[in-house]
């Protein structure tokens, strides 16, 4: 073979190579992944049918239930305040929680674990609820029972009463002469602990603006 075909076929194989396409890498792109859900970013409606089958069974206000617990966690099942109290309605597990069990015919108290769960410490807290307005059983008006409810969720019921009188049924008879917001101008001046007046104003404006 002579010299310039030699030349010339390896020239073609050169070519020939040179026309082969580069490999480049592939870039793998992964589609973006849902958010999980924080148990305190849940929306309030899904905790709705827990506070409408307890309040239906304790016969308490639903509405004043969901207020509670917008002034008490701010629908976050997983608070917990300094004083231990815990959960949606922020109940401590040897006083509320222990009156709860009581009247459900239980023994002993709720675990930590048991008032983070939304559905127990819903139950148990407007179980609390009930008994409170038993304890306050003898006021006539509705709204003013609600206002003295929700004062004694906070400090308990003869704290309430006490600031009208030692005797609980004249402390009744007195509440009874008096209009809803006489007793909430009674409440703002005249209940001993600090807190029950603020904390009776923030129920009162959340279940307002529920209805």
């Amino acid at each position: 073979m002579k010299l310039n075909s030699l030349f010339l076929i390896a020239g073609l194989l050169l070519a020939g190579c040179a026309k082969q396409p580069t490999e480049r890498p592939v870039a793998i792109v992964t589609p973006p992944q849902p958010q999980q859900m924080l148990p305190q970013e849940a929306p309030k409606g899904i905790y709705g049918g827990y506070i409408h089958d307890s309040a239906s069974i304790y016969g308490v206000d639903e509405t004043l239930v969901k207020a509670i617990i917008q002034v008490e966690s701010g629908y976050n099942p997983s608070v917990v305040s300094k004083s231990n109290a815990i959960g949606l309605m922020q109940l401590k597990a040897s006083t509320a929680g222990r009156d709860a069990y009581r009247l459900k015919g239980r023994y002993g108290q709720p675990s930590a674990r048991d008032l983070k769960d939304p559905a127990t410490n819903i139950d148990l807290g407007t179980a609390y609820i009930s008994i409170l307005q038993r304890q306050l059983s003898g006021i006539h008006n509705p709204e003013t029972l609600r206002y003295a409810t929700a004062v004694a969720y906070v400090n308990g019921a003869g704290a309430l009463l006490r600031s009208f009188s030692s005797d609980r049924d004249y402390a009744i008879s007195k509440i009874n002469q008096l209009t809803p917001e006489q007793f909430y101008q009674h409440i703002q001046e005249k209940h001993p602990q600090p807190q029950a007046p603020r904390y009776l104003w923030k129920v009162k404006n959340a279940y307002l603006a529920m209805r």
